[in-house]
């Protein structure tokens, strides 16, 4: 049939290995990229919620502090701080006071203006109180800062208190143990997340770029074996081209008429390899979206009663009868395209038809749709040839000779460019039935 040849030449180990390897070297790349930007995506969400966690913790610790500083200032501008009737405040002896107890985790000192401690208290073998802290509060109004007592994490507050003209500073310590274990905890947990994640995106990267890479090395394939069939199917009537001129030219003296058919196959040869050439061209620009169509009105069943006329002295010669059953419907399309497709589709028909048979072209509605089917009388399909009548190159071990192999290939992308639907069956009375469904047109 006119389709795809039976290819008998195909890319060796090589092409394959260079193909395997190109394709290896693009899936590592693939999972990498996928990997890599799921890594920074993880380590940005991974700062903001650790700087913003760290943030919440920091703020509400100063504001609890800020808290009981102002308690205490108030305490200390109004009355004694140890008045009995101010419960929040509890004696805690050296170095100060307590606020809510000893396990509240925070206590305060009242620093005087000759940087000694309230009510005698003397200074702290650690590193409290801080004057540093004291003196910037002075300045300032309030202090605030970080630092570690006796390796235990602690936030220090430091706020300025004025006491009828003398000013006092009230520095509340907090303890920031429990703060620093919850961000470690959030620090473990973020980084066991993104450790997961990371796998898990490696992992769905690789199945991805798996699926994705799919058709390339599908194309990949069908471009060398594309490439192999070609040369193969234009090495044959080059030969006889070839084996012809040698002819001619070992009787250069001889008349045309003494030198058997080497110029008349020449021609014919040419011919084949114009059509071939051509047909190349077409699937080849097909193939890279360089094809434009135009779309317009075409009347399916005049365009097959035009190319069944045009087909009348092929099939004459073949001794077949061409017949048209046809109905009027328009559907929208290029119509040069549509004329070559019912031209191949009639002139494979005719040549798998048998003396004396009929090639028949209908033209029918199916609801929205219009149907052309072209039927012959011949032999009908093999099933297992079915699956790949429309392959480029292919051709079954039963074709008959010439043709370019690649009528059915062009006809399947003209139907797929009209988005439409090409089939091919058996008659259950004998002879294959080839069948394209288009949208008619509403206009």
């Amino acid at each position: 049939m006119i389709g795809a040849g039976d290819p008998r030449s195909r890319s060796g180990p090589s092409a394959a290995a260079a193909d395997g390897e190109l394709i290896r070297r693009t899936r590592r790349r693939l999972v990498a990229w996928s990997g890599g930007l799921t890594l920074v995506i993880l380590l940005a969400l991974g700062v903001a919620v650790a700087s913003a966690v760290d943030g919440s913790l920091a703020a509400s610790g100063e504001v609890q502090l800020a808290q009981r500083a102002t308690l205490l200032a108030a305490a200390i501008r109004g009355v004694q701080p140890n008045r009995p009737g101010n419960p929040e405040i509890e004696r805690g002896g050296n170095p100060g006071f307590a606020f809510g107890g000893p396990g509240s985790g925070s206590f305060a000192m009242v620093i005087k203006p000759d940087d000694t401690l309230l009510e005698g208290s003397s200074r702290l073998a650690v590193s409290l109180p801080d004057m540093a802290a004291a003196a910037a509060a002075r300045a300032t109004g309030k202090d605030v800062r970080e630092a570690r007592v006796d390796d235990v994490p602690v936030r220090i507050f430091s706020l300025a208190a004025d006491r009828g003209g003398v000013q006092y500073v009230v520095q509340v310590v907090g303890d920031r143990t429990a703060e620093e274990q919850t961000l470690e905890v959030l620090y473990l947990v973020l980084g066991i997340g993104a450790l997961v994640a990371l796998a898990l995106a490696l992992v769905g990267g690789r199945i991805y770029a798996e699926r994705a890479l799919v058709p390339i090395r599908d194309s990949l394939t069908r471009q060398r074996d594309f490439a192999a069939d070609a040369s193969h199917e234009l090495r044959t009537p080059l030969a006889v081209v070839r084996t012809s001129v040698e002819h001619l030219l070992r009787n250069p003296d001889r008349k045309v008429g003494e030198v058997g058919t080497a110029l008349a196959d020449i021609s014919a040869e040419v011919d084949r390899l114009a059509a071939m050439v051509g047909d190349l061209l077409l699937l080849a620009r097909a193939d890279s979206g360089a094809v434009e169509m135009t779309r317009a009105p075409v009347d399916l069943a005049d365009l097959a009663t035009m190319v069944l006329a045009d087909l009348q002295p092929i099939a004459a010669v073949a001794n077949v009868r061409l017949e048209v059953d046809a109905v009027p419907g328009d559907v929208l399309g290029d119509a040069d395209r549509l004329r070559q497709l019912v031209t191949i589709l009639v002139d494979n028909a005719i040549k798998h038809a048998p003396a004396s048979g009929t090639v028949t072209a209908r033209v029918m509605r199916s609801g929205k749709h219009l149907v052309l089917a072209v039927e012959d009388t011949g032999t009908g399909l093999r099933d297992e040839d079915i699956p790949h009548l429309f392959e480029r190159f292919w051709r079954s071990p039963h074709a008959p000779q010439g043709g370019s192999g690649l009528g059915l290939a062009i006809a399947s992308w003209i139907v797929a460019a009209h988005h439409g639907k090409i089939s091919a069956t058996n008659r259950p009375e004998g002879g294959a039935r080839f069948e394209v469904e288009l949208a008619a047109s509403e206009g």
